[in-house]
C-alpha cells in the first residue's frame, strides 16, 4: 500500500474513533468510550510499527539479542559467535550481553518465537503494554480527581507521539523504556487496589510489579514506594502497623523477582555484569556516547513531550500542595514526576526516555488542571481565555502526535537492503560469516550469519578457511582486488547475490 495513503486512513480512523470515544463519553458511555481509546490508540501504534526494517538506536541491538535468546534463555548474546576478538566492555559488539535487564528481551524473544523472526513481532510486547497502560491511566485519575480527568489522561496516553515512537522501536530505548514505564504504572495502579480495598494481597502485586520493572530497567522503579507510602497516608485508612506491613512485603517480594537474575549474571558473566553495574553509574558522572546536555534538557524536554503547556499544571499542582496541606493528593504527582525529574537533570548523560515512566503522571497531571479551568469556565460564563487554553490542551498534543507519527512521510517502509537481507539465498551454518557488511546487527537477525562491518587481514581470512569456515565477502564495488581474488572465498554483490 502506498505509504502516505496507509498513514492518511491510519489518521482518520484513528480520528474518528476518538471523536466517537469523546461522544461516547459525554453520554456516560464510559466503558465503551475507553475502548474505544485503546482501539484508536491501537490503530496510531499498529501504523508507526509497520517499518519493516530495524532501527538503528537501540532496537536493531535488542532485536539481535531477543532473537539469540531463542536458542538459550539464560544466555544474553550480541555475537552468538564471536569470530573476531572483541572487548567484553562494548556493548555494540560484544559476546555476552548484559547491558539491559533481561524481561524486555525475554518477552521480545517470546513474541519472535511464536510470530516469527520479523519487526512487527518484535514491537508486538510494546504496542500490547502501551495499549493496556491507556485503560490503567483511567482509574488512577478517577480516584484522586473525577471521570473527566482520567478519561482525558487516558487520551493524552492513546495519542502521544514520544510514547507510539517508542513503542514502534523508531526512537532511542526503544521497547525497555515503554516495558518500565508499563510496570511502574501498574505498580501505582496496584497500590490504588489496596488504598481502595485494604486487601494486603496487592502489597504482593505491587512488590511482584516492581521487581519486574526493576528486570525491565533498574533502580528508578524504587519511585513506586514514595509514591504508595502518601496513597496509604492519604487514605486514612491504613494505621501504622499495617502500612509497615505493607512495605515489607513488597520489598520482599520485589527483592525475591529481581535478585535471582542479578545473583546469576554475577555468577556466571561476572566480567560482563560487573561492568554493567559500573557503567550505570558512569551516566551520572560521564557523559556517555555523546548523549549530553544542560542542567534544564529534562525540564525543557516534557514542554516537547507532553505539550507547551505542561508548566501551567506543574505550578498549580505545586500551588495546591503548598495552600492545601492536608491534601496529599497533589503530593503523589508531584513525587512521581519532580523526583526523577531532578535526579536526571543532575545525570551527565540524558535522553528524553529517561524519565517516560512519569509520563502517566504528567498526563493525569494535566487532565486535573484543565478539567479545573473547564468547570471554572462553566461558572463563570465560559470565559473565552479560558476556553482558548482548554482547546491549545487538546491541540498541542495532537500536533506533536502528527508530528511524530509522521503519516504523510514518503520514506519507503520497506527499503531495498532489508529486502535483499531475506532474499539471501546462500548455505548458512554455525560456521558461516560475512565480511565487509554495513549493518552487521541488522543481518545477523535476519540471516543465521555471523557478519562484521570490516574486513579481517588476508592471513586471518586464510586461518578461517583452514578451520573450515565459509566464507562470504560483501563487495559494494570498491572492493579490493586481492580480496576478490581469494580462492574458496564467496564475494557477494550489491544485491547479496553471489558474484560469479
Amino acid at each position: 500500500m502506498n505509504t502516505i495513503l496507509f498513514g492518511s486512513l491510519s489518521i482518520l480512523s484513528a480520528s474518528l474513533i476518538f471523536i466517537l470515544a469523546f461522544r461516547c463519553f459525554n453520554k456516560l458511555e464510559v466503558n465503551k468510550a475507553l475502548f474505544l481509546l485503546i482501539i484508536g490508540g491501537l490503530i496510531l501504534r499498529i501504523f508507526c510499527s509497520c517499518d519493516f526494517y530495524l532501527h538503528a538506536w537501540d532496537e536493531r541491538f535488542h532485536a539481535l539479542v531477543a532473537k539469540n535468546l531463542i536458542q538459550d534463555p539464560l544466555k544474553p548474546t550480541l555475537y552468538q559467535i564471536p569470530i573476531l576478538e572483541y572487548d567484553y566492555r562494548h556493548w555494540w559488539g560484544n559476546h555476552i550481553w548484559v547491558h539491559k535487564q533481561p524481561l524486555p528481551l525475554w518477552t521480545l524473544a517470546g513474541s519472535l518465537y511464536l510470530f516469527g523472526i520479523n519487526e512487527f513481532a518484535l514491537r508486538l510486547p510494546s504496542i500490547l503494554l502501551s495499549s493496556i497502560a491507556i485503560l490503567l491511566v483511567f482509574p488512577i485519575a478517577k480516584h484522586y480527581f473525577n471521570s473527566r480527568t482520567g478519561f482525558l489522561a487516558a487520551f493524552l496516553m492513546a495519542i502521544n507521539g514520544l510514547i507510539i515512537e517508542i513503542a514502534a522501536g523508531r526512537v532511542a530505548t526503544d521497547h525497555i523504556d515503554v516495558f518500565f514505564m508499563f510496570f511502574i504504572l501498574l505498580s501505582v495502579f496496584f497500590c490504588l487496589k489496596l488504598v481502595k480495598s485494604g486487601k494486603i494481597i496487592y502489597s504482593i502485586f505491587i512488590g511482584f510489579s516492581v521487581g519486574l520493572a526493576i528486570l525491565s530497567k533498574w533502580l528508578p522503579a524504587i519511585i513506586v514506594f514514595p509514591i504508595c507510602l502518601l496513597m496509604l497516608i492519604e487514605s486514612s485508612d491504613f494505621s501504622k502497623r499495617k502500612i509497615i506491613w505493607s512495605f515489607i512485603i513488597m520489598l520482599a517480594v520485589g527483592f525475591l523477582v529481581m535478585i535471582p537474575w542479578q545473583w546469576f549474571i554475577y555468577q556466571n558473566y561476572p566480567l560482563e555484569a560487573q561492568w554493567e553495574a559500573s557503567f550505570n553509574w558512569k551516566h551520572f558522572s560521564t557523559v556517555l556516547d555523546n548523549r549530553e546536555g544542560s542542567s534544564f534538557y529534562f525540564l525543557n524536554q516534557i514542554r516537547i513531550n507532553y505539550g507547551e503547556l505542561i508548566y501551567l499544571p506543574l505550578v498549580w499542582f505545586i500551588y495546591k500542595s503548598i495552600k492545601l496541606k492536608g491534601s496529599i493528593k497533589y503530593w503523589v504527582f508531584l513525587i512521581w514526576t519532580t523526583v526523577p525529574l531532578i535526579i536526571f537533570s543532575l545525570a551527565k548523560t540524558k535522553m528524553q526516555a529517561y524519565i517516560l515512566f512519569t509520563a502517566p503522571a504528567y498526563f493525569i497531571m494535566s487532565s486535573a488542571f484543565f478539567d479545573f479551568l473547564l468547570r471554572n469556565s462553566q461558572l463563570n460564563n465560559k470565559s473565552w481565555k479560558v476556553i482558548a487554553i482548554w482547546l491549545l490542551f487538546l491541540i498541542l498534543p495532537i500536533r506533536y502526535s502528527i508530528e511524530r507519527i509522521k503519516p504523510f512521510d514518503t520514506k519507503n517502509k520497506k527499503p531495498q537492503w532489508v529486502l535483499d537481507l531475506k532474499a539471501l539465498n546462500i548455505e548458512t551454518d554455525r560456521k558461516s560469516v560475512l565480511f565487509n557488511y554495513p549493518k552487521p546487527i541488522e543481518a545477523m537477525f535476519y540471516t543465521d550469519l555471523t557478519v562484521y562491518e570490516k574486513l579481517p587481514s588476508i592471513s586471518f581470512l586464510e586461518e578461517l578457511k583452514g578451520k573450515s569456515y565459509k566464507i562470504y565477502i560483501y563487495d559494494p564495488g570498491n572492493l579490493e582486488i586481492q580480496f576478490g581474488q581469494l580462492k574458496g572465498i564467496e564475494i557477494l554483490n550489491s544485491q547479496l547475490a553471489i558474484s560469479k
